[in-house]
């Protein structure tokens, strides 16, 4: 994470415009692309943003913050830099898996047809400039398909699976790369979103995968 505070004006176009004249303030840029701009009141919102996934280019005098695919553009200039530092946070805790995801995981990645379409692995943690995609597979026509792998899956979920496409599909070799959202439960909202942005929800067993019991069947009489 850097944090710098300069003497600044900061300028927002994109869906809105909007502009910050020459103050001190506290930017924050995080190692996901996010960039938050704050003053010393206003309690803990920034007074401007851009949300990861995004590009930064550092000028020197000047940052300039773009978001893929949009006409969203953070521009900072720099006019006195009185701090920069930048720390090591290590891998964040909330993007760390726990037990289940992690034994989700290990089984899919063992036997990735399970997730039907008769997918294959390419690799398990496939990175990207906004963290590693848990399975990079193929499926049956020799397609890309980014597997992200939750034991509850939320809105949260789908936000952060659509942020690795973007950023897989700026190769032109696997601009169709498709999504697939796999879970033990996978909330209603989660399921809307999902099928609106053309992810593919697959509902998984750990016991099933594992062979610890055998599928419930149903029987139909005529």
């Amino acid at each position: 994470m850097r944090l710098i505070v300069a003497r600044c004006e900061v300028v927002y176009t994109g869906r809105l415009n909007a502009f910050l004249p020459e103050a001190v303030r506290l930017l924050i840029v995080k190692a996901d692309g996010s960039v938050l701009v704050h003053d010393d009141a206003g309690g803990y919102k920034p007074l401007n943003w851009m949300a990861a996934p995004s590009r930064i280019e550092d000028a020197g005098d000047r940052l300039v913050v773009r978001r893929p695919k949009t006409e969203d553009v953070l521009e900072i200039r720099l006019v006195d830099v009185l701090s920069d530092v930048t720390h090591d946070m290590g891998e964040s805790a909330a993007l760390q898996k726990d037990g289940v995801e992690r034994h989700l995981q290990e089984e899919l990645a063992a036997t990735p047809a399970a997730l039907g379409e008769g997918l294959t692995l390419v690799r398990r943690e496939w990175p990207t400039e906004v963290g590693p995609v848990d399975l990079m597979c193929r499926d049956g026509d020799g397609e890309w398909v980014a597997v992200e792998i939750k034991r509850v899956a939320t809105i949260e979920a789908v936000e952060q699976l659509m942020r690795y496409l973007d950023f897989i599909r700026v190769d032109p070799a696997k601009a169709g790369c498709r999504g697939v959202l796999a879970a033990q439960s996978i909330k209603p909202q989660a399921a809307t979103l999902a099928d609106s942005r053309g992810i593919r929800c697959v509902e998984v067993d750990l016991a099933l995968l594992r062979g610890e019991r055998e599928p419930e069947l149903t029987l139909f009489t005529a």
